[in-house]
């Protein structure tokens, strides 16, 4: 979900759709320790996301056990190693999924991070551990506009996950798992595709089943992820498979309502024969309102100049509607929110207007 999660997406999805926990996009360890404010950006999140999990990519355990305590400094609820991104540019590299080659760094990784945990959570300071200064003065920057002089919480240890996939080119997901449950993170989510496989084809639900089975008897906590585009999907992933709970990535793109029903799947989890969940009914102005105030929040903010990284979620709102295709084509377009409340107001007053005529014709 790199370029789709950023501080205004998650934002929407907090405020509207209330899921239980959310990741930030991944940031290299390298940019956090070095300070380099396009690197911190997707470090940004909002009281509201809370719990706000920061998921971080690389490859160098020395800079995950400094990265774990820029994590923690800044506030973060947990601190998340993505061990399955599958773009060759961070694959090829090592990382992301390219870890899933070397278990032993990656153990040596998650144990760095764990250790740089638990030594913020006794006092070590960035400025003691040779933080960049432009690192540490980003940290302050953010802190001081997050908590008022004095009232800054104590700090605690926060927990480690790790998000990976079933395997490089082939299946290997048990072995894999078993490896990983050694470094004894809190929770492992599985992704149930190979990096090979990036997101083609199904995901492989039984692959995450088998899985889950080596993980949990570690006392880990598993969440699997693949396809969930509905309520009754998620239903019926979890109970298959026996995972304790799931991640919704691409069913969310545009569509922040996914996670309203969160309650009803937890309750229809526990149930033999559970009926069938309502999906959220939406009406269309709704939607077009959430388009405005997603474009809105995000040039809030973002500079200007980064507009064309909206247009993509103004395209995942266009479905389900009406001439859908041709107001997707239009949104991508947009340069600014006005631009995007321009195309609703001409969409209402030329369509659904001719659909209110039509239908008070039909009734004469």
């Amino acid at each position: 979900m790199d370029g789709v999660t950023d501080v205004a997406f998650r934002h929407i999805m907090a405020t509207h759709g209330h899921p239980d926990v959310v990741f930030t996009e991944f940031t290299n360890v390298h940019d956090i320790c070095h300070g380099s404010r396009p690197g911190w950006e997707p470090l940004r999140y909002s009281e509201c996301e809370r719990p706000v999990v920061a998921q971080i990519y690389g490859k160098d355990p020395a800079l995950f056990y400094k990265a774990a305590h820029v994590v923690a400094d800044l506030g973060f609820d947990g601190l998340d190693i993505n061990m399955g991104c599958p773009s060759k540019n961070v694959a090829t590299s090592g990382s992301g999924a390219g870890l899933i080659r070397t278990p032993n760094l990656a153990l040596e990784i998650m144990a760095s991070t764990k250790q740089g945990l638990a030594d913020w959570a006794s006092g070590q300071t960035l400025a003691e551990l040779g933080i960049k200064k432009a690192a540490i003065e980003q940290a302050n920057e953010r802190n001081a506009n997050r908590w008022l002089e004095g009232n800054r919480p104590p700090r605690k240890l926060i927990p480690l996950t790790v998000k990976t996939r079933l395997g490089y080119d082939t299946v290997v997901i048990n072995e894999w798992s078993d490896c990983l449950a050694q470094g004894k993170p809190e929770v492992i989510s599985i992704h149930g595709r190979t990096l090979e496989q990036m997101y083609r084809g199904e995901a492989d639900w039984e692959a995450i089943a088998s899985a889950a089975k080596v993980i949990q008897s570690h006392g880990i906590l598993v969440l699997g992820n693949g396809d969930i585009r509905s309520l009754n999907e998620a239903v019926s992933r979890i109970q298959a498979s026996g995972v304790d709970g799931i991640l919704i990535g691409r069913g969310a793109q545009g569509n922040p309502w996914i996670f309203q029903g969160n309650e009803l799947i937890r309750k229809s989890v526990l149930e033999t024969n559970p009926p069938s969940l309502p999906e959220p009914s939406i009406s269309l102005e709704t939607r077009f309102q959430m388009m405005i105030n997603h474009a809105t929040l995000f040039e809030s903010f973002h500079e200007s100049p980064r507009f064309p990284r909206m247009r993509k979620h103004l395209g995942w709102y266009c479905s389900g509607f009406p001439y859908a295709a041709v107001m997707r084509s239009n949104m991508v377009k947009t340069n600014t929110a006005q631009d995007v409340q321009r195309l609703v107001d001409e969409y209402m007053s030329q369509h659904v207007l001719t659909e209110a005529e039509a239908l008070s014709a039909s009734t004469l």
